[in-house]
């Protein structure tokens, strides 16, 4: 954890913003819950343990800069909630989700799955793809047993 925020810090240095200890407490808490898609009310409240001085409006700010300087991605499935998902390391592209339905579970896809459709996006339409993002809305393999099972 501490090379990446040793990396995160560079990236911070380099766009002319330092790494405060509110920036990196919010940090902290996104590689330390990297797996929980996390919204900005929920990485507050997780935060605040770590640091009770700290505002909703600093962890706010720190989550949109984060986002600005692609450290973070924010996305929505769909509930209205944005959520903030660290990027991957050393990847060009956001990776996929699946988001289930029935019981709200994300699942993530690492593979770029987009690469030949954005090529042709690119030939056919003359847009140059600077990124893309992919999410499945479904029901996910445990909910569909449960139903199997609720109907024998």
């Amino acid at each position: 954890m501490e090379q990446r925020i040793d990396r995160i810090k560079k990236q911070l240095h380099a766009k002319n913003y330092k790494l405060t200890p509110q920036r990196e407490a919010t940090l902290r808490v996104l590689l330390e819950r990297e797996e929980d898609h996390l919204s900005a009310e929920n990485v507050f409240l997780l935060v605040k343990e770590k640091a009770p001085e700290i505002g909703l409006a600093t962890v706010y700010r720190t989550l949109e800069l984060l986002s600005e300087l692609k450290i973070v991605d924010k996305i929505n499935f769909g509930d209205g909630v944005s959520r903030y998902d660290l990027r991957k390391e050393g990847v060009e592209h956001f990776h996929h989700h699946l988001v289930c339905m029935e019981c709200g579970a994300v699942d993530e896809i690492i593979e770029d799955l987009l690469g030949e459709v954005e090529q042709i996006v690119e030939k056919d339409w003359g847009f140059q793809v600077k990124d893309h993002r992919l999410t499945f809305h479904g029901i996910c393999k445990q909910c569909q047993t449960a139903s199997v099972e609720v109907t024998k």
